[in-house]
């Protein structure tokens, strides 16, 4: 039954129209509704991730030869899209888990990819990351020591989504030869492991994001994903600096959808031309982006470029859907606040340097 599931789903992933529509379809009807009570309450996220699991979306990055569903790049990102224009944190804290499930399916550790890839498929094994610490400048936050056997990791991580929600996570750690190690981690607290209370949010708070404290915690070596050189993770995230571009145009396209409901029902002028004008820069800034991941040798400084453009387009549209809104945008739940602290999220989600300066310069001078 699992076996000809999984055939029907690959068929449907060959026609991507129709694999896209029908995922639309199942968020319009199970996740749009409730979409304010799933940025808030981690129970009904919990529901909303299952019907992900259901449609087994969580693993399609892991390659059909390993029982996955093998999504190429471009269907990939253009799903992250469908998913942050109907829910920023069901896109967010499903987005930890595909991360992590493709550090493994890149992983060298073969043994490890063997123990882990087929509970994934097969037992719904959900995974979490705790590395963002590394892109911090100075001292490490925390630290692995060689020890027989693995290593001994102290330290503090400031910043770990989906708590509850998640079975392990990748951890991140500075080497003593300022080396960067990721391995494996239970998501459970134990007399080495602290986890805090979920942290106060001003946006998606049901996604529990906590802080881990590490106290002598060893980290076996079978348990090892990737050991990368010194500044590993700033070379990465000039790599992969235009892919988080889709999930800020979901969040644009949220806005958007906003402005147009309101526009139909009031059919003012200067609302649908708004929205005319604002949905016309969308479809330019997507395209460019689509076409740019194509491009095998495309250059960083265009890549940024392009990240940039979405982060603002994705800021205006919110405050368009606000603006709109009139007074009953100050609700709590109103979609048109939730939208503008989705945009808040991704406009700094994965941000390095760069991001921020770009990002400032589009406010300065546009």
């Amino acid at each position: 039954m699992l076996e000809n599931k999984f055939m029907s789903i690959c068929k449907k992933i060959n026609n991507l129209e129709s694999f896209l529509e029908e995922i639309k379809s199942y968020l319009q009807e199970f996740v749009t509704p409730f979409a304010s009570e799933i940025d808030q309450s981690p129970d009904a996220l919990k529901k909303a991730l299952h019907g992900l699991i259901e449609h087994s979306l969580l693993s399609v990055r892991i390659p059909q030869s390993w029982g996955g569903l093998g999504l190429n790049p471009e269907i990939f990102y253009l799903l992250q899209q469908l998913l942050s224009q109907y829910s920023g944190a069901l896109a967010f804290l499903q987005l930890q888990h595909q991360g992590a499930v493709n550090a493994i399916v890149k992983s060298k550790n073969e043994a490890l990819k063997q123990n882990y890839l087929p509970k994934i498929v097969e037992e719904n094994l959900l995974f979490g990351l705790g590395f963002s610490q590394l892109r911090r400048q100075g001292k490490p936050m925390i630290t692995a020591t060689p020890i027989q056997g693995g290593y001994e990791i102290t330290g503090e991580v400031p910043w770990i989504t989906g708590f509850d929600f998640f079975d392990i996570f990748i951890l991140g750690a500075t080497l003593p030869d300022d080396q960067e190690i990721r391995g494996i981690v239970p998501f459970t607290p134990s007399s080495q492991v602290r986890f805090s209370e979920p942290i106060k949010l001003g946006a998606m708070q049901s996604t529990n994001t906590v802080t881990a404290t590490f106290k002598t915690y060893f980290l076996p070596e079978e348990n090892i994903v990737s050991i990368d050189q010194p500044g590993g993770i700033h070379n990465h995230d000039q790599k992969v600096v235009l892919y988080p571009s889709f999930l800020v145009l979901g969040c644009a396209k949220a806005g958007l959808d906003i402005v147009k409901n309101v526009c139909q029902k009031k059919e003012i002028d200067f609302i649908q031309e708004a929205y005319d004008h604002l949905n016309e820069e969308w479809q330019i800034c997507e395209r460019k982006i689509r076409k740019a991941m194509n491009i095998d040798h495309r250059s960083f400084d265009d890549d940024l470029q392009l990240r940039v453009w979405s982060i603002n387009l994705a800021q205006r549209c919110a405050i368009a859907a606000l603006t709109v809104s009139s007074g009953a945008a100050n609700y709590y739940n109103h979609p048109a606040q939730r939208v503008y602290k989705e945009a808040l999220v991704f406009s700094v989600f994965a941000q390095t340097t760069d991001i921020m300066k770009g990002t400032l310069e589009q406010l300065m001078y546009n």
